[in-house]
């Protein structure tokens, strides 16, 4: 199953030659499944658009520095993308802008948090239990670990969309569209050492000091795991159920 990934987000240069690209951190995220799902990226940011919604089999919408509100010409484009594969029920994941821009395409709304930047590691509660999570509905568990790094949110989801994981912090922290879209707020694909090397680079200047300090403390100790291998598991189950179906 081929998996067109949409590349939305540079890498800063300060970080770039430390990690590799978003399209490849995805790559190495859904390898982990071991569903022998195949890659083919797209430079959306640098206007490179699929000529169909056919090209691939699915569809992943990465992360990106830009604010889906600034309406940039790659954007609309791709909120016509999103539109058209919604119309024709085409499986598409969103992550962070992806889940962001999902939602704006959709008729849903996105704005800066009062609550200001969500980074560190953050655990949110699994409201729905989705098929693509474990065998069975109710073997599925009853939160979720994963790495933050934003302070847009959507702040009113469409009419289409039901939360599926959520946090006081960010309610509307994952999105699912019928079954055949699914979108997040957080990072999956992000590791480690590249969570501490985003708040090292913007502690300070972006993000407030105290808020970088506290995500720091919060990554550290017991409860500091971050499901990676399980969100994986949950992006490539939910392309392969597309696929058996």
């Amino acid at each position: 199953m081929k998996i067109g990934i949409l590349e939305t987000g540079l890498l800063n240069e300060k970080v770039a030659d430390r990690f590799d690209p978003y399209p490849i951190m995805f790559a190495a995220l859904l390898d982990k499944a071991n569903e022998g799902l195949s890659y083919r990226s797209y430079s959306v940011i640098n206007g490179e658009m699929p000529t169909s919604i056919d090209d691939c089999d699915g569809w992943l919408i990465t992360g990106s520095r830009h604010g889906v509100y600034e309406k940039l010409d790659w954007m609309l484009s791709l909120e016509c993308f999103i539109q058209t594969l919604f119309e024709k029920k085409k499986p598409l994941v969103g992550i962070c802008f992806g889940h962001q821009i999902i939602a704006q395409a959709l008729g849903g709304s996105v704005t800066k948090s009062d609550k200001g930047w969500g980074i560190g590691l953050h655990h949110y509660k699994i409201d729905a239990a989705q098929s693509w999570m474990a065998n069975e509905p109710s073997s599925a568990p009853d939160k979720v670990s994963i790495y933050a790094f934003h302070q847009d949110q959507v702040s009113q989801p469409p009419a289409a969309a039901a939360p599926f994981i959520s946090s006081e912090f960010c309610p509307y922290a994952g999105l699912t569209y019928g079954d055949f879209i699914m979108s997040v707020q957080a990072h999956p694909e992000f590791e480690a050492s590249y969570e501490h090397a985003l708040i090292d680079m913007y502690a300070g200047n972006v993000v407030p000091e105290l808020v970088a300090a506290k995500a720091l403390v919060g990554m550290q100790g017991a409860d500091s795991t971050a499901d990676t291998s399980m969100l994986a598991n949950w992006i490539a189950h939910f392309f392969v159920e597309h696929r058996q179906n």
